[in-house]
């Protein structure tokens, strides 16, 4: 074999990218992965924001309602149908749940128009990227004209960022921890709506940080007080002194998309601490 083929096929001549998926190239991968967003963030002078969390499955109102009509009629061609019956209490429950896209929505409206208005980027609405609550919020951004900022990540199935943050502010992230550091880099609040496993993850990951002073004290609001306390018992943690009177603290509850941006207001205003 001559020469110059056998050059070709050495692992010495592999170009840069490719050499970027060896194990011992993860440092510089993290690196970029970090440095992408940053850049960008930087180049649109983002200096902070407030940060959504919820979940990808909820949907909006109108797609609630046409997908709970659709089953009920299905059912009632074969009302005996097991599958069409647990179908139809997902639909209702699916339909109950949508109210929390309103009131992403209109807690994005809220954050886009909060400072100067929607040009003003000392505070930017920060979300996951993806769909249902995440959507509600960009959405809500997008319709007072500002921008927004999607934080999407690579998964084993596709998940396509939503049409609403903003195109040069809408990153896909390979590691979870720099996708992670960059919800908490510029974060001046955390407002979380009922959600799944990823919900939960997060959340638990900024109370930790939080509590144990990795990070500064921040609001960090749950929405719809009654899915969370059903979820999880928190003063059981207190009472068996797993967490402390404190730690307690570190949680807001709210009803509406203005009741917690009142809470953010208000929490900066009794610490003497501006939020802008």
């Amino acid at each position: 074999m001559r020469k110059g083929v056998l050059m070709l096929r050495s692992k010495a001549h592999q170009s840069s990218e490719r050499f970027l998926y060896h194990n011992e190239a993860r440092g510089i991968r993290l690196q970029l992965d970090y440095l992408k967003a940053e850049v960008k963030m930087r180049e649109h002078h983002i200096k902070h924001t407030i940060v959504v969390f919820g979940s990808a499955r909820t949907l909006e109102p109108e797609q609630a309602i046409q997908a709970h009509a659709e089953t009920e009629k299905n059912l009632e061609r074969n009302p005996d149908s097991p599958e069409l019956q647990a179908a139809l209490k997902k639909a209702k429950k699916m339909l109950n749940k949508s109210i929390h896209y309103e009131e992403a929505r209109a807690f994005g409206r809220l954050v886009g128009a909060s400072g100067k208005g929607p040009h003003d980027p000392r505070v930017t609405l920060m979300t996951g990227a993806g769909p249902g609550i995440m959507e509600a919020a960009n959405r809500g951004a997008e319709d007072v004209g500002a921008i927004s900022i999607g934080l999407n990540i690579e998964l084993p199935f596709e998940q396509d960022p939503n049409p609403y943050s903003t195109p040069d502010l809408n990153f896909v992230f390979h590691y979870f921890a720099i996708r992670k550091l960059h919800f908490m880099l510029r974060t001046k609040a955390l407002v979380v709506f009922p959600g799944g496993f990823g919900t939960l993850d997060e959340l638990f990951e900024v109370l930790t940080l939080i509590q144990t002073e990795k990070s500064e004290p921040m609001p960090v609001i749950l929405i719809h007080r009654e899915y969370w306390d059903s979820l999880i018992n928190f003063e059981i943690l207190r009472e068996e002194e797993m967490i402390s009177e404190d730690d307690l603290g570190l949680i807001i509850y709210a009803e509406t998309a203005q009741e917690a941006w009142d809470s953010i207001v208000q929490w900066y205003r009794e610490r003497g601490s501006p939020l802008f």
